[in-house]
């Protein structure tokens, strides 16, 4: 076991004992070596803690209770300052109790897997500490930012267009909102809702992320106005539905505007049929978003991207997290529009101490005015960094490994079909089943076997972390009780490491 070892990283006792006051302003420079001794076991601790990240024999997480943890931390923020040596502790402690979201036993969330280049990029982007919201202040980071939106523009199948990196694909989706409602009643910005013709109404499968839902009560729709289309028994929304209930909400003298298709659901990994939802929102003049969040890295793939992504390039505007399938680190989600132009247009308010007119450069690059945000956080140089590490044709290659292990898992689960049940064919890297304990193998599969099912999941969940060997999600939906849903998003996992999940997952359910 190479867990953190909280006293490893001693500072000399020359420089333990200072406080970061004690060195001011030297702590600023590297130049000091005081200063220079910190950051050396800082880092020294960072890539220890890589390194156990991809140890296989390291637990997951050292689970305890919150109170208990309270007991194992000190989170006392002091008047007096504390020493160096106690602020490379805190950050050996803090590491110590942190679930390791790289580990490769890890299949709980969408984003996981570490990206060593990424995270290198992370580190530089701290370091240069800048903010994104004028060309001014960020005149590098501003400008890989236009050259890897316009590629993934280009990626999704349009020429131009307009981009923006966002705090989170929520956030992406709230943006693709505002600019659909600008793009269809512009008097918004100014007039408010007695700009608009009518009652807007929006519509989205009842299997999106609920972000979208989100979107109604933020923009003022109220969610009422957020119309949940039906899915199919495969989570995909069903096309005939949403025309039917377009026609519906007309009848009553709303006035529908946003569909949202949903490319990669949460918790299915379902693709809504983009073709069939793009020719109901020409027929009925509907803005088409399509949230790609997490589906979006399939977008490289020659062999899965069609037909999960066949129509995409018709879509107004799409959200893609290259956090998720593509492995960048948290946070980095991208909101791409078709139409040039319609960010600023949507959000600009012109602010003359930031965004003047006058500079000495081309105030286009300026990106501050084009967002509801003000500061803004660099996102980017970790995603152009690990880009151009793997190339276009790496990133390819890793989402085909990823789906070829996700086809793996389920060929494995239905070779052990005494112990586990598969609840679908995935189309994305999210596997949905069951685990089936001794007693109920054998026992004919209904209504009342899958309620047993679905009590099973909590216990061996709560099992993973009580041991630490193992994270895997589980979760109802609206057809079943509770199941599995594994999620294969990080590089480092192998074979080896889909047939410990589900041994371990056996070892745990045992006397179940």
């Amino acid at each position: 076991m190479t867990s953190i070892n909280v006293d490893k990283y001693k500072l000399s006792d020359k420089t333990a004992k200072l406080t970061a006051k004690d060195i001011i302003p030297v702590i600023q420079s590297s130049d000091s070596a005081e200063t220079r001794e910190f950051l050396q076991k800082v880092m020294e601790l960072l890539i220890d803690y890589v390194n156990i990240q991809n140890d296989r024999k390291e637990k997951i997480l050292d689970f305890h209770h919150p109170e208990d943890m309270k007991k194992l931390l000190d989170l006392d923020v002091p008047d007096d300052a504390v020493s160096l040596q106690q602020l490379v502790k805190d950050c050996a402690v803090t590491l110590k109790y942190q679930v390791k979201t790289g580990h490769p036993h890890f299949f709980n969330q969408l984003s996981s897997g570490l990206d060593v280049v990424s995270m290198a990029g992370e580190w530089l982007t701290a370091t240069a500490n800048t903010n994104m919201f004028t060309y001014e202040i960020a005149p590098v980071f501003i400008l890989m930012e236009n050259v890897v939106l316009s590629k993934m523009r280009e990626i999704i199948g349009w020429k131009g267009g307009d981009s923006i990196l966002a705090p989170g694909g929520s956030i992406s989706n709230l943006y693709a909102f505002l600019a659909a409602r600008h793009k269809m009643f512009p008097g918004y910005k100014d007039h408010g809702a007695r700009a608009l013709p009518g009652e807007l109404v929006m519509f989205t499968s009842d299997q999106c992320h609920y972000s979208v839902k989100s979107c109604a009560a933020v923009g003022g729709l109220g969610t009422d106005n957020c119309v949940m289309v039906p899915s199919d028994e495969y989570g995909r929304i069903i096309p005939s539905e949403l025309e039917r209930l377009i026609l519906e909400r007309k009848a009553r003298g709303q006035i529908p505007f946003f569909v949202n298709a949903t490319a990669g659901t949460t918790v299915l990994g379902s693709f809504d049929p983009l073709n069939a939802l793009a020719d109901i929102c020409e027929k009925y003049n509907c803005w088409f978003h399509v949230d790609a969040a997490w589906g979006g890295g399939l977008l490289f793939s020659k062999k899965y991207r069609h037909p999960r992504f066949s129509g995409v390039e018709r879509a107004d505007s799409v959200t893609w997290n290259p956090h998720k399938l593509m492995g960048a680190l948290l946070q980095c989600s991208t909101i791409h529009f078709k139409e040039d132009g319609l960010l600023i247009s949507c959000n600009q308010m012109s602010a003359e101490y930031l965004f003047m007119t006058d500079k000495l450069y081309d105030i286009s690059y300026d990106t501050g005015d084009k967002v509801i945000q003000c500061g803004r956080h660099n996102d980017i140089f970790k995603l152009w960094l690990q880009w151009r590490s793997k190339g276009t044709d790496g990133f390819e290659k890793a989402m085909d490994q990823l789906m070829e292990l996700a086809e793996y898992q389920v060929k494995r689960i239905r070779e052990q079909s005494d112990k586990f049940y598969l609840i679908m064919e995935p189309e994305c890297v999210n596997v949905s089943f069951w685990y089936i304990p001794k007693r109920l193998r054998g026992v004919p599969h209904d209504a009342k076997k899958e309620k047993e099912l679905g009590k099973i999941c909590p216990i061996i969940k709560s099992r993973m972390m009580q041991s630490g060997t193992l994270m895997v999600g589980y979760q109802p939906d609206d057809r079943r009780p509770n199941f599995f849903r594994s999620i294969i998003s990080s590089i480092a996992v192998i074979k080896s490491d889909v047939d410990f999940m589900l041994n371990e997952i056996d070892r745990l359910g045992q006397d179940l």
